[in-house]
């Protein structure tokens, strides 16, 4: 377990810092106009590029335009509609039960309330901390798989448990950086620090990197 300490704060500030300067505005790369959209285009990114989502709901919110009309849809329409997206089957579901509950418990409302927005069906944490901050402007940790493999590499968490990492970068992130710092390390994750190939040799944060530290050792080893 990694703790949280004076020399911790100095690295996540020198992080905080230093993805601004490369990243000065960062937004959320999901399409949506309004707030439920958001809230659909997040279910279907689960396993699923951005990309990929951002030509599918332009259809989609098209042809369904409020809560209501998905509350009412016909899950294999949507499954139709949102095929290319993987998982189709058991997301359309969750996009019409979710919605159904919006308008029978919420007013047809996306809930401001985390624990709220957790009783919807298809919605983890991740989900509920992007619409959190992205909608609300409230401190946010979006722990999605880009966040948890630079916060490994770079010390920030240790292990794979979301909600473990969340905690851990709570600790260590203002909250008003927290949404915005979470969408730097993605843009960095899918351009620089990559899952299989990451491009070390144009890393601006190395000097925290913890497997670029432990290649070097496993280097000077090899060489005595």
């Amino acid at each position: 377990m990694i703790t949280v300490g004076l020399k911790q704060k100095k690295k996540a500030a020198y992080l905080i810092a230093a993805l601004k300067e490369l990243y000065p505005q960062v937004y959320c790369e999901l399409n949506f106009k309004e707030p439920h959209e958001l809230l659909i285009a997040t279910r279907l990114s689960a396993q699923c590029t951005d990309k990929r989502v951002n030509l599918v709901t332009p259809i989609l919110f098209s042809r369904y335009k409020t809560i209501a009309d998905f509350a009412k849809a016909d899950i294999a329409e949507i499954e139709k509609i949102i095929k290319s997206c993987g998982l189709f089957k058991t997301k359309s579901k969750d996009i019409v039960f979710m919605c159904q509950i919006l308008v029978s418990d919420y007013d047809e409302k996306v809930p401001d309330d985390i624990e709220d927005l957790l009783k919807l069906p298809g919605i983890g944490r991740k989900t509920a901390n992007l619409i959190m901050g992205e909608l609300y402007k409230k401190p946010a940790i979006v722990t999605d798989t880009h966040v948890i493999r630079l916060s490994n590499r770079l010390g920030l968490s240790a292990g794979k448990n979301a909600h473990k990492i969340e905690k851990a970068l709570l600790k260590l992130i203002p909250p008003s950086e927290s949404l915005d710092f979470c969408h730097r390390l993605v843009w960095y994750g899918r351009q620089i620090c990559t899952a299989k190939s990451p491009k070390c040799g144009e890393c601006v944060i190395s000097k925290y990197c913890i497997n670029l530290s432990k290649n070097k050792t496993e280097l000077l080893y090899k060489n005595l």
